[in-house]
C-alpha cells in the first residue's frame, strides 16, 4: 500500500504490517482513503477527529448550497380580519422555514383606482412579521396586481432551525435512554428540593 503520514506527508510504499506498525507508534488509525487505486492509498489519522470534521464541512456546504425556496400568498385589498390574521400565519410559517414571500395584492374592478389600499396592506404586513423577515424587493404594480417580496432574516431562521435539532436529539436521546433521563429528572428534583434546617439542640438548664 502507498502510505500518507498524519501531516499529509508521502511515507511511500509500504507492507500492512508496517503501516499498522507505524499507526501504533503514533497513536492514530489507519485509514483507506482511495481503495481504487494501485497500490491502494492509506493515511494515518485519528478516524474520530476526521469524521466530525467531515460533518462539519458537509453542514457547511449544505447550508451554501441550499436553494431558495419562493412562496406565495394571495390577498384582497379589502381583505377579512380573520382572513388577515390567517394569511399572515402562513407568511410566519414561511420565513421561518427559511423561505423568502411573494405577496400579491389582486385588485378587481374599481378597487384597481385605489393601488393605495394595497399599498397600506402590504406595508401593514411587512410591519407585523418584521421580527422573522425584511422587503426584500418594494411595493410595485404588476397588472392588476401589486407585489412586494419578503425575504427571512438568516441569522434567525438557522438559530431556529439549530434550536429544532437540538430539541429532535434530545428527543430520540431520551427515547433510547429512558432510564438515564428518568434519573436526570429525579437528580433536578432532589436538587431543588430545600434542604432541611438541622433540629435545634435543647436549651440547657
Amino acid at each position: 500500500m502507498r502510505l500518507v503520514g498524519p501531516s499529509g506527508e508521502q511515507v511511500g510504499i509500504v507492507p500492512l504490517a508496517k503501516a499498522l506498525e507505524l499507526a501504533q507508534e503514533y497513536d492514530l488509525d489507519l485509514v483507506e482513503v482511495a481503495a481504487n487505486a494501485r497500490p491502494p492509498v492509506c493515511k494515518l489519522m485519528d478516524y474520530g477527529k476526521f469524521k466530525y470534521e467531515s460533518a462539519m464541512k458537509a453542514r457547511e456546504a449544505r447550508k451554501n448550497q441550499a436553494h431558495t425556496v419562493i412562496k406565495e400568498m394571495k390577498l384582497r385589498p379589502k381583505i377579512d380580519p380573520h382572513d388577515y390574521d390567517t394569511k399572515k400565519g402562513h407568511v410566519v410559517r414561511f420565513l421561518k422555514q427559511g423561505d423568502k414571500v411573494k405577496i400579491t395584492i389582486m385588485f378587481r374592478g374599481r378597487e384597481q383606482s385605489r393601488p393605495e389600499l394595497g399599498f397600506r396592506l402590504l406595508q401593514r404586513l411587512a410591519s407585523d412579521v418584521e421580527d422573522l423577515g425584511f422587503i426584500e424587493s418594494n411595493p410595485k404594480q404588476d397588472g392588476r396586481n401589486m407585489i412586494m417580496v419578503l425575504g427571512p432574516h438568516k441569522k434567525k431562521t438557522e438559530a431556529m432551525a439549530e434550536a429544532r435539532e437540538a430539541q429532535a436529539a434530545r428527543k430520540a436521546d431520551a427515547k433510547a435512554n429512558p432510564g438515564r433521563s428518568q434519573n436526570s429528572a429525579e437528580d433536578e428534583e432532589l436538587s431543588e428540593a430545600p434542604a432541611e434546617a438541622p433540629a435545634e439542640a435543647p436549651a440547657e438548664a
